[in-house]
């Protein structure tokens, strides 16, 4: 199956936007942060979106930001919320292997200090561990190649990455 793209999708604190610079370098490709894209296409943070006009209207400018991505031999990391869109991910799909990077709850709440004001996609009332559940079956229903990404290095999942994808029979076409 030939992708010109891996794109990378998981929870806040995961690993995406870290790997995805790693892999980009090992593998010689360009990388982007979808989060980047939101946040400069409507020139304030994730959070100021969140708190000014809540976390649905964040979703939709996130499905409107992934499906305008039309890019070839990118490492892309999406937003952690990027799996509540089906068309985003399917249009992600096209020319993009998905990568599931799976970090455990205890690694995640280790990662990420700053959960109430981080501009996630989440409502008020939602617990990280709630997040957590709802977005993991999002997450393999996706994911062509679902990688651990806890207790291990950045390097060491970009290794993880490259030979997955060589025993899948998947080929990065530059």
């Amino acid at each position: 199956m030939k992708k010109s793209n891996i794109v990378l999708i998981g929870m806040p604190g995961s690993g995406k936007s870290t790997v995805g610079i790693i892999l980009a370098k090992y593998l010689a490709m360009n990388f982007v942060d979808t989060d980047l894209l939101i946040q400069d296409r409507e020139n304030c943070t994730l959070q100021d979106i969140v708190n000014s006009r809540g976390h649905m209207v964040l979703r939709q400018i996130e499905e409107d930001v992934l499906l305008d991505v039309n890019l070839k031999h990118h490492i892309i990391a999406t937003g952690g919320s990027a799996a509540y869109s089906e068309p985003a991910m399917n249009h992600l799909q096209t020319d993009g292997l998905i990568i599931f990077l799976h970090a455990d709850l205890p690694t995640l709440r280790s990662r990420i200090q700053n959960y109430d004001n981080r501009g996630l996609a989440k409502r008020a009332d939602q617990s990280f561990e709630e997040l957590f559940e709802e977005r993991y079956a999002l997450y393999k229903k996706y994911s062509h190649i679902i990688i651990e990404s806890s207790g291990t290095t950045q390097e060491d999942v970009c290794e993880t990455i490259i030979n997955r994808i060589k025993d899948h029979g998947f080929v990065i076409d530059g």
